[in-house]
């Protein structure tokens, strides 16, 4: 959510942010909708004064014995009175237009963000490894093991789920395990168990409403099924004002992921890259106004060493201004090496939102000994989708034999098994 008062001390400089994004100039139609708040709030406070100066009058009117007066205040109460509920009336209306308007503009980028349309101005800022060459896609690896089951995960519950057994679910299991292990014990996140299920306000929150409702699922009776812990992890700190000392927290969890992807419709339509329902272990900071992009670089490589003990290769991108998501001012997104796909994937995206959620979330900090409080600044990230790095486990580490050697930070979740073989083999 974006403050009114920022669009109107520089409208143009709004403007020129949003052009960044491909978005069109409305920083004039925003203020016009804030003048059309600030007479409905004049004229509310008007006849608020009124209607207390009136009812003042009637209690001296009845002192003096001036019954007639005394009436003729009355009704101009009265009057003033149904006046007055059209007027706030107005004002609520009034505040919900600038609001909603607001609610739909994304977050402006950070100085420096490269300036593109799509993925094909990102940049590349390091990369990790050595990519090498495969020839089979990590579903056909798991078919082969007899471990992978797309086709009775199609008849529980349709396309894009899947069913793992035996030694893969473990695998999975495993790698959950050890993200969330390394992100608490090491760089000191607090592990947190959530809800899945969530209220309007939370998924307002964090920017997911209401733009991008087709994107998640809503059950019969209100809630939303969380599309990432971020949703929760950040909504803990919403209409709470924090001390600054407490600054930064930091929040950990393993949770189940649920998206429609709804935009999705023609990709990645085999295998576990795009499913409805997946495992992510999610990272989320809150930090003051001064911390967030020093917070960003450490998130970041928090979640490259996951990649590192896991030797995977991988880059890490910063997304352009026309890539970057909806409430982000600056992303690194994490790319890891398919061999069978032969191309870098998606595998973490970590972002900075500055204060755009903390607004949307009435999410505050103060400093001590100071009146004023200020919106938090959050940021968000995965360490890393479980799904994701499951299948860059499975591509980089098949054996000619169609094996799968298990990375060695994961034997210990395992029960130290080494190599994974065919089911019954």
């Amino acid at each position: 959510m974006h403050d009114i008062n920022d669009i109107r001390k520089d409208p143009d400089a709004f403007d020129a942010g949003l052009a960044k994004r491909g978005v069109s100039a409305c920083a004039a139609q925003m203020l016009t909708l804030d003048d059309k708040r600030r007479v409905a709030i004049a004229e509310a406070q008007d006849l608020q004064t009124r209607r207390n100066e009136a009812s003042k009058k009637i209690g001296q009117a009845r002192g003096q014995a001036d019954e007639v007066e005394a009436q003729r205040l009355m009704e101009e109460v009265a009057g003033l009175k149904g006046d007055l509920q059209k007027a706030e009336e107005a004002e609520r209306m009034a505040n919900a237009e600038l609001t909603e308007a607001l609610a739909a503009l994304p977050n402006l980028p950070l100085e420096g963000v490269p300036i593109g349309e799509d993925e094909e101005a990102n940049v590349e800022v390091r990369s990790f490894g050595t990519p090498r060459g495969g020839k089979a896609e990590h579903f056909e690896i798991g078919e082969a093991l007899g471990m992978m089951d797309f086709e009775s995960a199609a008849a529980l519950s349709g396309s894009r789920f899947v069913v793992l057994r035996d030694e893969l679910a473990r695998l999975d299991r495993a790698l959950g395990n050890f993200m969330i292990d390394l992100h608490i014990n090491e760089f000191g996140y607090r592990e947190t168990a959530l809800p899945v299920l969530v209220c309007d306000d939370a998924v307002y929150g964090t920017g997911q409403l209401p733009k991008f409702a087709e994107d998640l699922f809503r059950t019969e009776n209100g809630y939303w099924l969380t599309p990432t812990a971020e949703v929760t992890l950040t909504n803990l700190v919403r209409e709470q004002i924090t001390d600054a000392a407490e600054l930064p927290l930091r929040f950990a969890a393993l949770t189940q992921c649920f998206r429609s992807e709804a935009g999705a419709a023609g990709r990645d339509t085999r295998g576990m890259i795009r499913q409805h329902q997946f495992t992510k272990v999610e990272l989320v900071s809150i930090v003051d106004a001064e911390g967030g992009e020093a917070e960003l670089e450490r998130k970041t490589q928090c979640a490259e060493e996951v990649l590192r003990r896991l030797k995977l290769p991988y880059r890490v991108m910063q997304l352009c201004t026309g890539d970057i998501g909806f409430g982000a001012r600056k992303t690194y997104d994490l790319e890891v090496w398919l061999p069978g796909q032969n191309a870098y994937r998606e595998i973490s995206s970590v972002s900075y939102c500055g204060d755009f959620q903390g607004r949307r979330m009435n999410a505050r900090y103060r400093h001590e000994g100071e009146k004023q409080s200020h919106f938090v600044h959050t940021l968000n990230g995965s360490g890393l989708a479980v799904g994701r790095t499951l299948v860059a486990v499975l591509e980089n580490y098949v054996n000619e034999d169609g094996t799968v050697s298990v990375p060695e930070v994961l034997r210990p979740y395992i029960g130290g098994l080494e190599v994974i073989e065919e089911a019954n083999g």
